[in-house]
């Protein structure tokens, strides 16, 4: 997530691990990718380095496995766009989209998968999480730690994306399309979504799921987590309805000082209406690895994260289905 500048344990109820497909959601695989994404050899996945390009091929080689599509027919998983690179008389770096300029044109690339829908295929359902992070800064170091491996930020969103995809392939029912999305450049500015959010008529984008930061318990603790912009559209109230009989609970967003709406990957979708909405669980006044080097998997519930990731996939299966649709964001109230 950009930064801002202005039984004692509860679980949801077995009877919803009954149903098909949720064995797909297992704790062993979710610890697999959580621990590779975040492992020291991706050198924290800053854009523009080996360690990012290293994440990117590791999310592909997931998709192709779980047999996803490609966008568009693509030859390969890779969403790759060209950015200006400049660096101004301060020595200090920057991009942007605005290639009539002069400077250094430069690749980047998100990772891309899709589940072609049944009936609905041209009414699209996202589910994303950006993968780039810090990267390497001896800035802040502890204990010697150099690499800044962003477990919750983001690896844990992108892994709960990987595992949704794994569902709804197992599942292959679904509906309307979903489209599988692993954002770059989010830390800089939020590049990778914006680009990706060019693709698409946004009048066909049904909902967005952007997942970010849910290796940590929320502030009610277990089962539960917390949605951006909930009274932006009825899309929250939908999803809590498919988890009746549960005992997870999705939250407002209890930081609105901290306008996490219009800090992470759906806020450039949302702006075009869509509901787009981020799912977290990150006490975003009080998260000691917050875009720290400690922000490793040992700091992680990874139990708690995969059951969040089950309620993700339940919650949403109306909007997948295509029998719930959620209004739309009213642009002109948001914030510019």
């Amino acid at each position: 997530m950009k930064p801002f500048f202005l039984l004692p344990l509860f679980f949801i109820s077995t009877v919803t691990f009954s149903q098909k497909g949720l064995k797909a959601i297992s704790l062993k695989e979710t610890t697999r990718i959580e621990t590779a994404l975040a492992a020291d050899n991706m050198e924290g996945r800053r854009a523009f380095t080996p360690g990012n390009e290293k994440a990117a091929a590791f999310i592909a080689d997931e998709f192709q496995k779980i047999g996803l599509k490609k966008w568009n027919e693509q030859e390969s998983y890779l969403q790759t766009f060209q950015m200006l690179k400049k660096i101004n008389a301060n020595k200090r770096t920057s991009y942007s989209f605005d290639l009539s300029q002069e400077g250094e044109k430069v690749l980047l690339s998100n990772v891309v998968g899709i589940l072609p829908g049944k009936s609905k295929p041209n009414e699209y359902v996202i589910f994303s999480g950006h993968f780039d992070h810090l990267g390497i800064s001896s800035r802040n170091m502890k204990d010697n730690d150099s690499i800044y491996n962003g477990a919750n930020d983001d690896a844990a969103g992108v892994t709960a994306m990987i595992m949704l995809a794994k569902y709804f392939k197992k599942l292959n029912n679904n509906e309307r399309t979903i489209i599988f999305a692993a954002f770059n450049a989010e830390e800089m500015g939020g590049f990778g979504a914006t680009y990706f959010s060019k693709q698409f008529d946004p009048a066909q984008v049904v909902a967005m799921f952007n997942i970010e930061m849910i290796g940590t318990e929320s502030k009610w603790g277990k089962n539960s987590a917390f949605i951006t912009g909930f009274e932006k559209t009825n899309m929250g109230e939908l999803l809590q309805k498919n988890l009746t009989g549960t005992n997870f609970t999705f939250y407002p967003d209890p930081y609105p000082t901290q306008q996490l709406f219009y800090r992470s990957d759906n806020a450039t979708l949302a702006r075009l209406g869509v509901p787009a909405h981020t799912i977290s669980t990150s006490k975003m006044d009080n998260e000691p690895n917050y875009h720290k080097a400690s922000d490793e998997v040992s700091t992680l519930d990874l139990k708690n994260m995969n059951q969040i990731i089950k309620a993700i996939a339940l919650s949403s299966k109306g909007i997948v289905a295509g029998v719930e649709t959620p209004t739309r964001v009213e642009v002109s109230t948001l914030k510019r």
